[in-house]
């Protein structure tokens, strides 16, 4: 068993108590009341510049430990002061040390401020249930990781999603799980650079795959941006936006870096 089918395997498990049918009102309700602003796509579609998504990641499989002690909402202080254009938070326990709490904290600061970021849920998604407490929780946006779903799966979280009034991003590592984003309908693509079943990090992925995303999709670089360099060859290959965290984690002053990459015509 790869990482990718240990982790949703230990997924499934843990959200199996909360899984109940979720009502189309449900969602529509929270559509209702979505806080005015950018959405997650409009925020990250700016032609002027590369976009910065900047996520909240305390570990993963493949680092370890980053920053064990931050707290979420501090981070999203540092990153809203910096000028992020979205903020990405992880919510997985087991392997990331985040937690839904994390995401209810960060959305809360982030109400309050003026051109707010929009706010990613980024998890393992599987069921429309946690579609239902990202929304509740203020998130602007969820994650569906391609090969982690069937055809069927991804479908009922889009369509859930959409109810809801979140954005989707697509996360994509190989062409044919890209045939299967647009063939879902996806308006926000993200290449992952870090191979899910080793974890390792080659940026030549997206080289290789943004290059063949339609033009009227935003496209995003996930993963393996660490300095301008990295982010030269994303945006190079033509993403609109790039999603960075450890990088930004494992320092104490986030705000130069953010500058710096957010400079990028």
């Amino acid at each position: 068993m790869d990482k990718l089918e240990e982790i949703m395997a230990w997924k499934r498990r843990e959200i199996a108590d909360q899984l109940r049918p979720v009502r189309s009102q449900e969602f529509a309700r929270l559509a209702s009341i979505r806080q005015k602003g950018p959405t997650f796509r409009e925020a990250l579609a700016d032609p002027g510049h590369l976009s910065l998504i900047a996520e909240i990641k305390r570990r993963s499989p493949s680092a370890g430990d980053i920053a064990g002690g931050a707290a979420a909402q501090e981070r999203a202080r540092l990153y809203y002061n910096a000028g992020v254009d979205a903020v990405s938070v992880l919510t997985d326990e087991k392997y990331f040390s985040g937690s839904l709490r994390d995401l209810w904290e960060v959305s809360e600061f982030l109400q309050l401020r003026e051109d707010a970021p929009p706010v990613l849920r980024k998890d393992f998604m599987i069921h429309p249930i946690q579609i239902l407490e990202a929304a509740e929780a203020g998130a602007g946006a969820i994650l569906i990781i391609v090969r982690a779903l069937s055809d069927d799966e991804i479908s009922e979280l889009y369509e859930a999603a959409n109810l809801a009034g979140l954005d989707s991003l697509f996360e994509i590592h190989e062409e044919e799980e890209l045939d299967r984003a647009l063939q879902a309908g996806a308006k926000i693509i993200g290449v992952n650079n870090r191979n899910l079943t080793n974890f390792t990090t080659d940026l030549g992925i997206s080289e290789k795959l943004l290059p063949l995303v339609p033009d009227e999709i935003v496209k995003v670089s996930e993963s393996g941006i660490f300095e301008l360099e990295d982010a030269w060859r994303a945006r190079e290959a033509g993403a609109d936006a790039v999603l960075v965290g450890q990088a930004l984690m494992e320092l104490d002053d986030p705000e130069p870096l953010i500058k710096e990459l957010r400079n990028l015509p």
